[in-house]
């Protein structure tokens, strides 16, 4: 009998599916979780990561859509949604090297090459600057308006290590920048059709959590302006993760697709 037990809490965080339009179709940028992370190492996932305290009343600068039209679209209360998109243009710099950001005196501009803000990247990730200041200091702005919302999953509760509320974004690559990968969560990182990642999955080359696996499933087959297009009614997903036999198993509303792929690739064991 399992004994009962306290979930932990759920962290907010914010992840951002980078996409560019490539010959037979969108591409998305992917990074595998370092085999000695605590939390899902070895999958595959999409730059992000936990909102940082000073993420938070941050009185950052800002062009675009407002705090408050992100909290309508998630469903939250403004003070997190602002959070939120700080955190999503901070992990995603700081993951990859992309920058959601302009000069703060032309409202349409955008960075052309981020990789001038290496030292402040390093910075960043090590925690010793913020971005409110990254941007201040850089007379930059964060452009909102270069991201759009996507989706929420919740970790189960039955995880142990650590759970996160997680707000999912997407972003066209701004022109001229690239994304490399160079942090020290990820051991590889590219870009990748979002069918071929999904195949990979069922041929067990790599493994995907059902947040990743349906966010996947739902760009495969589109451009980036069809995405960025989509009006999503975002509505909190928090699977159960349930034991059965020797397997953890993952319930949701597609996971009967989900676990079939899981298991052409071999991978039902949990934690990885």
């Amino acid at each position: 009998m399992t004994e009962p037990f306290e979930p932990l809490p759920a962290r907010p965080a914010a992840t951002v599916m980078l996409i560019r339009d490539a010959p037979g179709g969108l591409k998305v940028f992917l990074m595998r979780r370092h085999s000695k992370m605590e939390f899902a190492p070895g999958t595959m996932v999409f730059p992000g990561g936990g909102v940082d305290d000073r993420d938070r009343n941050a009185e950052i600068a800002w062009a675009g859509p407002p705090p408050s039209w992100w909290a309508e679209r998630f469903g939250i209360e403004s003070g997190l949604a602002e959070a939120l998109v700080c955190a999503a243009a901070r992990e995603t710099f700081e993951e990859s090297g992309v920058l959601f950001a302009g000069p703060v005196d032309d409202p349409h501009g955008i960075v052309g090459d981020a990789s001038v803000y290496g030292d402040a990247r390093r910075a960043l990730a090590d925690r010793t600057l913020s971005f409110a200041d990254f941007l201040r200091t850089e007379n930059l702005v964060l452009r909102s308006d270069l991201l759009r919302p996507w989706a929420n999953w919740v970790t189960p509760e039955a995880e142990r290590t650590r759970r996160y509320d997680t707000y999912f974004f997407v972003a066209a690559l701004p022109q001229g920048q690239r994304a490399d990968g160079d942090n020290t969560e990820s051991d590889s990182s590219g870009w990748a059709w979002p069918r071929d990642a999904i195949a990979d999955f069922e041929a067990g080359r790599n493994v995907l959590l059902p947040p990743t696996w349906t966010q996947l499933d739902a760009l495969a087959g589109r451009t980036v302006a069809d995405v960025l297009a989509v009006e999503r009614q975002i509505s909190p997903v928090q699977p159960l993760l349930e034991k059965r036999g020797d397997n953890w198993v993952f319930e949701f509303f597609d996971s009967d697709r989900y676990h079939a792929a899981r298991q052409a690739g071999g991978a039902m064991e949990w934690p990885l």
